[in-house]
Protein backbone atom coordinates (compact mmCIF):
# COMPACT_ATOMS: atom_id res chain seq x y z
CA UNK A 1 0.00 0.00 0.00
CA UNK A 2 1.19 3.46 -0.90
CA UNK A 3 1.64 5.96 1.95
CA UNK A 4 4.23 8.34 0.51
CA UNK A 5 3.86 12.07 0.94
CA UNK A 6 2.68 13.86 -2.18
CA UNK A 7 3.85 17.24 -3.24
CA UNK A 8 0.96 19.46 -4.33
CA UNK A 9 -0.41 17.92 -7.56
CA UNK A 10 -3.32 18.84 -9.76
CA UNK A 11 -4.51 15.24 -10.03
CA UNK A 12 -4.53 14.76 -6.24
CA UNK A 13 -7.85 14.91 -4.41
CA UNK A 14 -8.72 15.45 -0.78
CA UNK A 15 -10.94 13.02 1.09
CA UNK A 16 -13.82 15.48 0.77
CA UNK A 17 -13.39 15.74 -2.99
CA UNK A 18 -13.23 11.97 -3.42
CA UNK A 19 -16.23 11.57 -1.16
CA UNK A 20 -18.26 14.08 -3.19
CA UNK A 21 -17.19 12.79 -6.62
CA UNK A 22 -17.67 9.11 -5.73
CA UNK A 23 -20.88 9.82 -3.77
CA UNK A 24 -19.75 7.99 -0.64
CA UNK A 25 -19.14 9.30 2.83
CA UNK A 26 -15.70 9.76 4.32
CA UNK A 27 -16.13 6.83 6.67
CA UNK A 28 -16.69 4.58 3.66
CA UNK A 29 -13.37 5.74 2.23
CA UNK A 30 -11.61 5.08 5.52
CA UNK A 31 -13.25 1.65 5.72
CA UNK A 32 -12.13 0.80 2.18
CA UNK A 33 -8.61 1.85 3.15
CA UNK A 34 -8.61 -0.37 6.27
CA UNK A 35 -9.93 -3.32 4.28
CA UNK A 36 -7.39 -2.82 1.48
CA UNK A 37 -10.06 -2.19 -1.15
CA UNK A 38 -8.41 1.08 -2.06
CA UNK A 39 -4.76 1.93 -1.57
CA UNK A 40 -3.78 3.91 1.45
CA UNK A 41 -3.58 7.48 0.28
CA UNK A 42 -0.47 9.59 0.30
CA UNK A 43 -0.33 12.37 2.85
CA UNK A 44 0.42 16.04 2.60
CA UNK A 45 2.97 17.49 4.98
CA UNK A 46 -0.03 18.55 7.07
CA UNK A 47 -1.14 14.89 7.35
CA UNK A 48 -4.21 15.29 5.16
CA UNK A 49 -4.99 12.40 2.85
CA UNK A 50 -4.33 12.93 -0.87
CA UNK A 51 -5.91 10.51 -3.33
CA UNK A 52 -5.12 9.97 -7.01
CA UNK A 53 -7.99 10.55 -9.45
CA UNK A 54 -8.22 6.80 -10.11
CA UNK A 55 -9.61 6.36 -6.59
CA UNK A 56 -12.93 7.84 -7.69
CA UNK A 57 -13.10 5.45 -10.63
CA UNK A 58 -12.34 2.48 -8.38
CA UNK A 59 -14.99 3.47 -5.83
CA UNK A 60 -17.60 3.91 -8.54
CA UNK A 61 -16.69 0.41 -9.82
CA UNK A 62 -17.14 -0.96 -6.29
CA UNK A 63 -20.49 0.75 -5.76
CA UNK A 64 -21.87 -0.38 -9.14
CA UNK A 65 -20.80 -3.97 -8.44
CA UNK A 66 -22.47 -3.79 -5.02
CA UNK A 67 -25.74 -2.71 -6.62
CA UNK A 68 -25.63 -5.99 -8.56
CA UNK A 69 -25.25 -7.97 -5.36
CA UNK A 70 -21.51 -8.55 -5.24
CA UNK A 71 -19.86 -8.58 -1.82
CA UNK A 72 -16.73 -6.57 -1.11
CA UNK A 73 -14.76 -9.82 -1.06
CA UNK A 74 -16.04 -10.76 -4.53
CA UNK A 75 -15.35 -7.26 -5.81
CA UNK A 76 -11.79 -7.43 -4.49
CA UNK A 77 -11.31 -10.75 -6.28
CA UNK A 78 -12.55 -9.25 -9.55
CA UNK A 79 -10.35 -6.19 -9.12
CA UNK A 80 -7.40 -8.48 -8.49
CA UNK A 81 -8.23 -10.36 -11.68
CA UNK A 82 -8.38 -7.11 -13.59
CA UNK A 83 -5.21 -5.62 -12.20
CA UNK A 84 -2.90 -8.43 -11.16
CA UNK A 85 -3.87 -11.81 -12.59
CA UNK A 86 -1.66 -12.95 -15.41
CA UNK A 87 -3.58 -14.89 -18.02
CA UNK A 88 -6.99 -13.97 -16.62
CA UNK A 89 -9.69 -13.58 -19.22
CA UNK A 90 -13.21 -12.32 -19.47
CA UNK A 91 -14.28 -15.93 -18.84
CA UNK A 92 -13.04 -15.59 -15.27
CA UNK A 93 -15.23 -12.54 -14.64
CA UNK A 94 -18.13 -14.16 -16.46
CA UNK A 95 -17.92 -17.03 -13.96
CA UNK A 96 -18.34 -14.56 -11.10
CA UNK A 97 -21.43 -13.15 -12.81
CA UNK A 98 -22.86 -16.61 -13.46
CA UNK A 99 -22.28 -17.63 -9.85
CA UNK A 100 -24.01 -14.43 -8.69
CA UNK A 101 -27.02 -15.17 -10.91
CA UNK A 102 -27.29 -18.65 -9.34
CA UNK A 103 -27.15 -17.12 -5.86
CA UNK A 104 -29.83 -14.56 -6.77
CA UNK A 105 -32.06 -17.27 -8.26
CA UNK A 106 -31.78 -19.32 -5.07
CA UNK A 107 -32.63 -16.26 -2.95
CA UNK A 108 -35.62 -15.52 -5.19
CA UNK A 109 -36.87 -19.10 -4.83
CA UNK A 110 -36.45 -18.88 -1.05
CA UNK A 111 -38.30 -15.55 -0.95
CA UNK A 112 -41.15 -16.93 -3.08
CA UNK A 113 -41.43 -19.94 -0.76
CA UNK A 114 -41.54 -17.66 2.29
CA UNK A 115 -44.15 -15.41 0.67
CA UNK A 116 -46.30 -18.40 -0.21
CA UNK A 117 -46.14 -19.82 3.31
CA UNK A 118 -46.94 -16.44 4.87
CA UNK A 119 -49.91 -15.99 2.53
CA UNK A 120 -51.21 -19.40 3.60
CA UNK A 121 -50.91 -18.41 7.26
CA UNK A 122 -52.57 -15.05 6.64
CA UNK A 123 -55.46 -16.76 4.86
CA UNK A 124 -56.24 -18.99 7.84
CA UNK A 125 -55.82 -16.27 10.44
CA UNK A 126 -59.08 -15.23 12.08
CA UNK A 127 -58.44 -11.72 13.33
CA UNK A 128 -61.00 -12.18 16.09
CA UNK A 129 -59.19 -15.14 17.70
CA UNK A 130 -57.16 -14.68 20.83
CA UNK A 131 -53.42 -14.85 20.57
CA UNK A 132 -53.61 -18.35 22.04
CA UNK A 133 -55.40 -19.46 18.88
CA UNK A 134 -53.32 -17.50 16.36
CA UNK A 135 -52.29 -19.82 13.52
CA UNK A 136 -49.37 -17.59 12.59
CA UNK A 137 -47.86 -17.71 16.06
CA UNK A 138 -48.68 -21.42 16.32
CA UNK A 139 -46.87 -22.09 13.06
CA UNK A 140 -43.79 -20.28 14.34
CA UNK A 141 -43.80 -22.35 17.53
CA UNK A 142 -44.61 -25.71 15.98
CA UNK A 143 -43.17 -25.53 12.51
CA UNK A 144 -39.63 -26.27 11.43
CA UNK A 145 -37.38 -23.83 9.58
CA UNK A 146 -37.51 -26.09 6.53
CA UNK A 147 -41.30 -26.20 6.33
CA UNK A 148 -42.86 -25.47 2.92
Amino acid sequence: MNTKIYPEKEDALTIGEVSRLARVNRETLRYYEREGIIDLPARKDSGYRIYPLDTVKRIRFIKRAQTLGFSLKEIMEMLTLRNDAKGATCRDVKQYAQDKVKTIEKKLADLKRMRSRLRELIAVCDEENSLNACPILDAFEEGSNNED
